[in-house]
Formats: structure tokens, sequence, C-alpha cells
């Protein structure tokens, strides 16, 4: 029996068919794709506009927020007088400093102080228990009364038996002893006031005083505790803090140029805070080490400060600033403005035309707020101080007024700030989100 063909044998023919055709509909599609990438090449410039605006519109609104010229602050070189310094890190060490102890035993009945008082030489710091020491000097004065009184009827017999052996009534064996006794009772005499005197010294020790003028500290004994003089702890510590020292150490390098300047005068030191700006106290090298520490290869130095504020102390390290020179007529830039390259340092001069130039410059010294410039920039030149995240040379700049918060930026080395803030700087709005 004949099988009848069904309709899609009629119409597509035999079975094998079918899979040709899903081959040449693959084909076309392969073609259709490959016709939608090649689109912007094909089409030409305006269809590849078309295609990056289809796919990164947003991308080109936020290039379009630097366009414009770039804010910056710029500030004129000037010719000023600069100091030559050299900077030293230095500990605060006080003038005199007495750990009070006591020279006599005995209980601590008493002390005269608050801790942290300013005390004058001779003030009463603490009190012994004299009532031994008292009684001991009240006997070497009652020893010497005595021995005087024999003394005074060993004269008047020496008077008579000197009378009596000039008329032969008495011998002269017994005048020569009674005047040997006179000489060895005034020995004695002599003895008794040494005795008084010295248990008069113990007496005193038993009042304690202050040796120098100074503030105390904290006691480091209570009343009613028992003292010795072989105690090694102390009743207190006592500083002289006016005037103080700093000894800070010098480079072997800087040795001569601070000689040098301690030939002419006493050269000025300052006492600088943590931010190294901050003047605490000025003063006076007074002492230069005799030798150089040839494990550091440095030499200790210790200057006088009057330290009338206190705001020197003991122990406290600080920023030693020392005067050596004078520069005259230096031209002088902010610090901010130099900037570092491959090539060296340069700086970004502005031009007439409202652009900058970038120009090297050769600096001589330079501290944390100036730079004396001794090549590349006159005075009454302006550099810029900020925006230097954006500068290149020749670039379009508009100069803004500095404020604080640009003034910070400029000390801090111009540090690139977010780039909102860039935007709105140069007169772009915020970018926009994705």
């Amino acid at each position: 029996m004949a099988v009848k063909p069904n309709f899609a044998s009629r119409i597509f023919g035999p079975t094998k068919r079918p899979a040709s055709l899903v081959a040449l509909a693959t084909l076309v599609a392969l073609a259709a794709g490959g016709v939608y990438v090649a689109r912007p090449w094909i089409s030409g410039e305006d269809g590849a506009k078309e295609s990056a605006a289809a796919a990164g519109g947003k991308r080109d609104g936020r290039r379009r927020g630097f366009d414009g010229p770039i804010a910056i602050t710029a500030t004129s070189a000037r010719v000023a007088d600069v100091p030559v310094t050299i900077d030293a890190v230095g500990t605060a060490q006080a003038l005199n400093t007495v750990t009070v102890r006591t020279q006599v035993d005995g209980r601590l009945i008493k002390l005269a102080f608050e801790e942290g008082q300013n005390v004058k030489k001779g003030d009463i710091v603490a009190l012994i228990d004299p009532t031994l020491y008292q009684a001991a000097y009240d006997q070497a004065v009652a020893k010497k009364a005595q021995d005087e009184a024999n003394l005074a009827n060993a004269r008047v017999d020496v008077t008579r038996y000197k009378k009596l052996a000039a008329s032969n009534f008495g011998s002269q064996q017994q005048y020569a002893t009674q005047e040997s006794l006179v000489t060895q009772l005034e020995a004695q005499i002599r003895a008794d006031q040494g005795a008084i005197d010295n248990a008069k010294a113990t007496l005193d020790y038993a009042t304690i005083r202050s040796p120098i003028d100074g503030r105390t500290g904290i006691r480091l004994v209570d009343v009613g505790n028992i003292l010795h003089s072989s105690d090694q702890t102390g009743i207190v510590v006592i500083t002289q803090l006016r005037p103080i020292y700093v000894v800070f150490t010098v480079p072997q390098q800087s040795l001569p140029a601070l000689q040098k300047a301690q030939s002419r005068a006493p050269a000025m030191a300052a006492a600088l805070a943590s931010d190294n700006s901050s003047v605490l106290d000025t003063g006076r090298v007074a002492v230069i080490d005799n030798q150089i520490d040839q494990t550091t290869g440095t030499v200790k130095v210790k200057a006088t400060f009057e330290n009338k504020e206190l705001s020197l102390w003991p122990g406290q390290f600080v920023n030693v600033r020392v005067t050596v020179d004078l520069l005259r007529d230096a031209r002088v830039v902010p610090s901010a403005a130099i900037q570092r390259g491959p090539n060296g340092a340069f700086v970004y001069v502005l031009n007439t035309d409202e652009t900058v130039s970038m120009r090297p410059v050769s600096v001589g010294r330079q501290d944390e707020a100036q730079a004396v410039i001794v090549s590349g920039v006159e005075p009454g030149e302006k550099v810029a101080t900020t925006g230097f995240a954006r500068l290149v040379d020749g670039s379009q700049v508009r100069v803004m007024e500095p404020t604080a918060d640009r003034g910070a930026e400029a000390a801090e080395g111009a540090a690139p700030r977010p780039r909102r803030e860039r935007n709105r700087e140069a007169g772009g709005g915020p970018p926009q989100r994705r």
C-alpha cells in the first residue's frame, strides 16, 4: 500500500530539506548582526557620533564639567630678608634639680609645702622631731658654762700664785702648774664651743629648707614616717624652671656655621611647638659641646630660655630653630608654589593673557612657609599656589582670591581636591549620576 505525502512534504519536499533551510536562516542572522556592529563605520563620522551618544551621553556631560579656565590662586614673588636657620629636636631640662633629703634621723612631723608650690631659697619644706637634738644642744651649752666657771676660778688662782711666787711665799712649780691648768681650761672652752656648734647644726638639720628657688613636685613621703640620712628616696624633688635649658643636637656639617654665629654674639634660638610654627619661647645658645658624637655625627648644644610664661617644662620635647645668618634682599615665593618634576623644581608663572608657563627654578633654602629662589623668577612675577592637579604648560586660568581653605591647601602642597569641588571651581555643574 502506498503512503500519501503529508502537508510538509508537499511544501518543502523530502524530510532532508529542512536541515539546509536552518543553515540558511543562521547565515542570514549572522549577516544582520554584522551589519549592526559595523554600522558606525558604514555610516561614517555621523554614525559614530550617534552610537557614542546612545552608549555614553552621560559621560559627555561629565567631561563638559571641565571645560573653561582652571581656577587657581597666585602670589607675587617678593624681595625680603630671610634668616638662615638650623632646625633640630631638643629636650627641655631644668636649670637645677634637687632631691630634698633629711640629714638627721627622726620622725617626720610636718610637711610645710603644697605639691606644685613655688618656693624660695631658705623656705621651710619639712620638720623632723627636734627633741633629742635640742637636748644635745642644751647639754653642750651647759658644759661650756661649767668649764667657763672653772676657767675663771683657775685664773684667779694663777694670779694669787704668781704673787706668792714673786715674794717667795710660794713655789714656782705651784705657779707653773696653775698656769698650765688655765691653758687647759681655755682649750676645753674652745672644745665646748665646737660641741655647741655641732649640736646647733644638727638641730638646724631637723628643719629642712629649700636650697634653691623652684617648684615642688609630688611628695615622696608622708608625715609620721621615720626618716634616715641614708634614705635614697628623699622627701620631695624641687626643680628650677626659670630660666630653663633646652639641649639639642645638630649635624656636624652645621657646626662651622653655628660656631661662626656664636663667635659674633650668642646665637638666637627659638623653641617651637609641635606644629613647627608656634613659638613657645626665645633664648640664646649658651654652650656648644667640646666633642662630636662619633656614633651619630652630631654635637650637643645647650640653649638658655627665660621661660617667663612657663611654656617650657622639664622633659618636654620641642623643635628648636637656631638663627645663624641672614640672607638680605632674597627673592621669596610661598613654598606651596614649588613643584617637583623629573627635571627638578619648577613653578607655574602667570602670563598677561591669563595663561601659565611652566618655568624651572633653582631653590636656595626652603621651609614650610617660604622658599628662596636663586634663579628662574623675578620679583613681581605671579606664581600659582593652588590648582596644580589640572595645570599644564599653557593652561588657561582664572585667578581667584585666596581663602582660608585654599591657604591650607597651599600649605599642604596643593593636594588635589575631590572631582565635584574641581568641577564647581571650573564653572561646570555637579557630575551626573549614571
